[in-house]
């Protein structure tokens, strides 16, 4: 099953703080749900694993990440990942990501594109649920990228290098550390399923409503 994702949004935080952030591999696993991070091969290649659960079906991927292009001037970063599933399904595709310095550097634009390719068990849950499902993980990635890089809008601002992976983070003049999200042990969407479905309730009856 070929899936093809784009996401948009903005971070309060200066570019350079941003592009640190997505190539280190310890800071992408830490704000994906129900992913762990088992190896840094080298500066371009980690290994990892992200656990999936859609009701009664779940599988578990592990593979590879690779940053197959990085380019500063630019700010634009391309990731292969190529996986395995327990149950003999597969995983890969490519993960491109550009950044747009915002309001004289002081915010970033960032946009994703995804192009994932699935097989396995994991498919017969049907593309509209993956798709919705896959959508809800995004705004929680999105939302613990925002929880780690920005800081109140009425505090100072400044690079500090994080003391576990060496990455600088948007952190208050207090100088007190801004915690990690709480890591989620597999992405068990029951909530994000019954969000999907109401929205798909919700939809059908716009348009029931709409054609009267």
């Amino acid at each position: 099953m070929a899936l093809e994702i784009k996401e948009s949004f903005e971070v309060a935080a200066p570019i350079d703080e941003v592009w640190a952030f997505i190539n280190n591999p310890e800071n992408v696993v830490a704000c994906m749900p129900g992913a762990s991070l088992k190896e840094i091969v080298d500066a371009n290649q980690f290994i990892g694993a992200v656990k999936l659960k859609i009701g009664a079906v779940s599988a578990q991927y592990q593979g590879t990440i690779t940053y197959v292009d990085r380019d500063e001037r630019a700010h634009v970063v391309k990731m292969l990942a190529a996986g395995n599933e327990r149950g003999g399904g597969t995983v890969s595709g490519t993960i491109l990501t550009r950044l747009e310095s915002l309001r004289s550097g002081r915010s970033t634009h960032i946009e994703c594109e995804s192009s994932i390719d699935l097989t396995g068990k994991i498919v017969q849950v049907g593309r509209g649920m993956i798709e919705g499902v896959s959508a809800q993980i995004i705004k929680k990635y999105v939302g613990n990228v925002r929880n780690l890089l920005e800081v109140p809008g009425d505090a100072a601002t400044e690079a500090t290098p994080d003391a576990d992976t060496g990455a600088p983070y948007a952190q208050a003049a207090t100088s007190t550390p801004i915690p990690r999200p709480v890591k989620e042990d597999s992405i068990n969407v029951v909530a994000v399923v019954f969000k999907v479905m109401m929205d798909r309730i919700a939809g059908y009856f716009r348009r029931l409503f709409g054609r009267a």
